[in-house]
């Protein structure tokens, strides 16, 4: 029996890229830095360097991911 291509996940098909950009409109990037305390969201950010950095870094995209699907959770993303 096949369930079909719906997952519970709520990364599922979400890039990375997506996921920054989406945090960035709706928090900025001085909020999203406060919540997330990465020097890539603090100092001198841009969404190309932040990938960069969490791409290389499993502790702090995990930090993002969580972020990410909380603010979802709360319908608090654009």
């Amino acid at each position: 029996m096949e369930a079909g291509n719906t997952s519970k996940d709520p990364l599922h098909g979400v890039t990375l890229e997506k996921i920054i950009t989406q945090l960035v409109d709706t928090y900025g990037w001085d909020e999203l830095g406060y919540q997330i305390r990465i020097n890539c969201f603090i100092s001198n950010p841009s969404i190309q360097s932040s990938l960069k950095f969490l791409r290389k870094t499993p502790w702090a995209r995990t930090k993002v991911e969580d972020f990410y699907k909380d603010a979802l959770r709360a319908g608090k993303l654009k």
